[in-house]
């Protein structure tokens, strides 16, 4: 029996795929019900397939805490859900997004460590893109006070995919060195290189290697070693200043860079692959850039990473969560973090701030690589009027007319931008 807050209002709601539909078999809520605002995806495809729409409001299992949301976190693998590229896709229509932040609203049978109005941050299998959504309790982690909403959904998956690459998995030490893609992002698949930047500088004389759009240097500069642009023939730039080559490589991209990465490890270095970016590169899913990045991914010979001493690991924080069931590694490590951010050591980045009715232009900026730090959805923000009826629902299917890839009209239509 959940034990609903009293000063609630009625108005104010590759993983297990069994949890993700919950809920979503009558997307348009009945009668006396609970309704909430969502954003759901109706199939697989362009940006056409994302409405908001109302649909029936959760209530908390035992173990779970239904948490009331502010802002939901976009990332890179958002749009890969979107076009079904990820691995093992749950059927659709589904809410996307896998990290929120809000207000506790009410907690399930037997649910402990947690009370009504607290100030948390969750992550979530799938559904976060909602006004409430109910998580279980091992996913919910208090929010410090100083951090804002909006700051606390653009820190689980980023710092926390960070930090396990980093000193779990590469065992980042005095002195190293690391090489990150798309160091301007925070959105790449689940791991910015801000995060990276600003963890790296908690070890003393750790070089860092950014990689990144040549318009993004001047924002970032400052937050790396050494930034070179991703058009440019970086591995030589890399071996001018470290012949032997790096420690640590950060891999979100695939495709031709995993030679690449593998190429500029020195002795003892590990490369981690953790994105797939390079898959992506229209609105709806290409086949013919799946088998160019498959087909450009250097076959890896164990006996050569034997003679040379080089380790090749992966890494998907989702996977850890939802289907490994490491909550309690993944707590230890929130932990160390918050501290951390207590200690003003690191902080989010946010590039900007879009209304759940804007889904579709926040997904085009990330598309376009135009983001520096993280997009977030404000679920209390109102939309920009000329973006108001993109994303709302337009018909029982709702279909509309596909946009054209590359549209830039959101560039000219910019909510409030950090």
């Amino acid at each position: 029996m959940a034990k609903e807050g009293a000063d609630m209002t009625e108005e104010t709601e590759f993983m297990i795929d069994k949890n993700v539909g919950k809920g979503l078999e009558n997307v348009e809520s009945s009668g006396n019900a609970k309704e909430m605002r969502a954003v759901i995806l109706a199939g697989f495809g362009g940006l056409n397939k994302l409405k908001v729409t109302k649909k029936a409001m959760p209530e908390p299992q035992d173990g779970e805490v239904k948490i009331r949301v502010k802002a939901c976190g976009l990332n890179f693998l958002d749009l890969m859900v979107r076009q079904g590229t990820v691995d093992n896709p749950p059927k659709p229509p589904l809410v996307p997004g896998f990290e929120c932040s809000g207000i506790v609203e009410s907690l399930g049978e037997s649910t402990k460590g947690f009370e009504i109005g607290d100030r948390v941050m969750a992550f979530v299998n799938y559904n976060a893109w909602a006004e409430v959504v109910c998580t279980p309790v091992d996913f919910v982690y208090k929010m410090p006070d100083e951090m804002t909403f909006a700051e606390a959904a653009a820190f689980s998956l980023n710092f926390v995919a960070a930090y396990m690459m980093l000193f779990e998995v590469a065992s980042l030490r005095e002195g190293m060195s690391v090489l990150v893609h798309s160091a301007g992002g925070g959105v790449v698949s689940l791991c910015p290189g801000q995060a990276v930047a600003q963890l790296c500088s908690t070890v003393p004389n750790v070089t860092v290697f950014g990689i990144a759009s040549c318009f993004k240097h001047a924002a970032i500069r400052d937050s790396v070693t050494h930034l070179f642009d991703r058009n440019v023939d970086y591995i030589q730039e890399v071996k001018k200043i470290c012949p032997e080559g790096v420690d640590v490589v950060l891999d979100c991209l695939c495709g031709e860079n995993t030679g690449k990465g593998l190429s500029l490890l020195k002795p003892l270095g590990t490369y981690i692959l953790y994105g797939a970016s390079n898959m992506v590169t229209g609105e709806t899913k290409s086949f013919f850039s799946f088998a160019k990045s498959w087909w450009q991914v250097e076959k890896v010979n164990p006996i050569k990473l034997y003679e040379e001493n080089k380790v090749i690991a992966g890494f998907s924080l989702l996977n850890l969560l939802f289907k490994q069931g490491r909550c309690s590694l993944v707590k230890s490590v929130m932990d160390k973090l918050l501290c951390l951010y207590e200690q003003k050591k690191i902080k989010p980045v946010v590039d900007s701030l879009w209304a759940l009715e804007e889904v579709k232009e926040a997904m085009q900026r990330i598309h376009d690589r135009g983001n520096i730090g993280k997009l977030i959805l404000d679920v209390e923000k109102s939309p920009t009027p000329l973006m108001a009826s993109d994303s709302t629902e337009t018909s029982e299917a709702g279909e509309e007319e596909e946009e054209p890839e590359g549209d830039n009209d959101s560039k000219e239509r910019m909510p409030f931008i950090h």
